[in-house]
Order: C-alpha cells, then sequence, then structure tokens
C-alpha cells in the first residue's frame, strides 16, 4: 500500500487541517506531511501546486486527490473500513454523521469571535451569536454522551470523526477561556490530553519560534 500524503495549513491557525491529520493519527498509519505556510505572498500559488481547489487540506493517496477536510474522512472510513471511524450501530452513526456536518457547514459567528489560535489567544467575551452557537455545541456534545458515549471520553465513546470535527473547537473554548458545564469540559479536557493533540500543540508552538526568527 503507498503511503498517504497530507497537505496541510499552519499548525497555529488552521482548524481545517487539523481535522483529517487528527483522523489519520487516530488510524496510526503512516502519511507523508506537507506543510504550506499560511497568509503569505505564495501561500495561493503553493496550494494550488497540489490542488486546482486552492484550499487545504488536501489528501493524496497515489494519483487521487482529496480537498475537502469531512471528505477526506469519508474518504479514510471507507479506506479503512475496520478502524470504528463511525460508530457500528446505525442510529448512532446517523446523530455522528449529522453532528460532523452541522460542524463542516455550520458556526460562522463562533469561528469570526473566536479563531483558532493554538498558543498567543487570550480570553475574550463572545458576541451573542457566537454565544449560540458554543450553546448548540455544548447542546450537541451533551446529546451526544448521554446517548451513545458511555463506553468512553468522547461523544460515541472511542475518538472518531466526530471529534476529529470539533477538535479545533476544543482548542478554541480552551484558549479564549469559554465557560462550560460540566460534560462539556470533561469532554475537552479529555480531547486536549489525547497524544495527538498534544503533538499538534507542540508543533503549533515550534512553528512560533520558527516565524520569529525567519
Amino acid at each position: 500500500m503507498a503511503k498517504l500524503g497530507l497537505v496541510i495549513g499552519d499548525y497555529n491557525l488552521s482548524s481545517w487541517s487539523l481535522r483529517p491529520w487528527f483522523t489519520l493519527k487516530l488510524l496510526q498509519v503512516p502519511f507523508d506531511e506537507t506543510r504550506i505556510r499560511l497568509r503569505r505572498p505564495d501561500t495561493k500559488q503553493q496550494i494550488l501546486a497540489h490542488s486546482p481547489a486552492g484550499k487545504v487540506p488536501i489528501l493524496k493517496d497515489g494519483n487521487l486527490v482529496v480537498w475537502d477536510s469531512l471528505a477526506i474522512q469519508e474518504y479514510l472510513a471507507e479506506k479503512f473500513p475496520n478502524a470504528g471511524l463511525w460508530p457500528a450501530d446505525s442510529a448512532a452513526r446517523a446523530l455522528a454523521r449529522s453532528a460532523a456536518a452541522e460542524m463542516h457547514s455550520g458556526f460562522a459567528a463562533l469561528r469570526e469571535d473566536l479563531p483558532m489560535e493554538c498558543h498567543g489567544a487570550r480570553p475574550r467575551q463572545p458576541g451573542p451569536q457566537a454565544q449560540a452557537d458554543i450553546a448548540r455545541i455544548t447542546g450537541l456534545w451533551n446529546q451526544c454522551r448521554a446517548s451513545y458515549g458511555r463506553g468512553g471520553d468522547f461523544l460515541f465513546g472511542r475518538p472518531g470523526i466526530a471529534d476529529a470535527m470539533y477538535a479545533p473547537v476544543t482548542i478554541r473554548f480552551r484558549i479564549y477561556g469559554v465557560a462550560l458545564d460540566p460534560v462539556s469540559a470533561a469532554y475537552c479536557a479529555a480531547m486536549l490530553n489525547l497524544p495527538a493533540m498534544q503533538e499538534w500543540f507542540a508543533r503549533a508552538r515550534a512553528e512560533l519560534t520558527e516565524s520569529s526568527g525567519r
């Protein structure tokens, strides 16, 4: 089997890149990683060399190019069907897919008010629309945990694609000091303590050092 390749943006800033990267770490499969620094004069040109869509992340599997974070994760779930990236139970799987899709297409106010920045951000008060997004997200987390999370610390027990989609949100909640209910706080702690998340944070910190020294 050829090694997979993943093209990502900055560790410190690219929430969309984190999602498939986290999923590949869950799979524990080797993959080549190409990082493109964002917000630079040649960023777009570099990304276009990998995909005409002009956005990261990008998964490469031989001649196949997949360029959307959720599409990448769906592809990985099909490529590794025994990995349990989606829940086995059909009802749980439907809820997990709905939660992932809602994250993929929604919560614009949260993204605007609380952009992902792994290091250097400070607590702030979200606006009313972002507060509504936070309430919806934490309510959804409580629903998933109460319905299907009894087998572990994650939304559906064991970590999977739904958790990958909300991984950047757990970072946002921590760095901006968002007050959380006990279930949501415990879930965030479980996510942020995962080795993959700790590795991402370490790389983000090293990236800042790299940027300051250039």
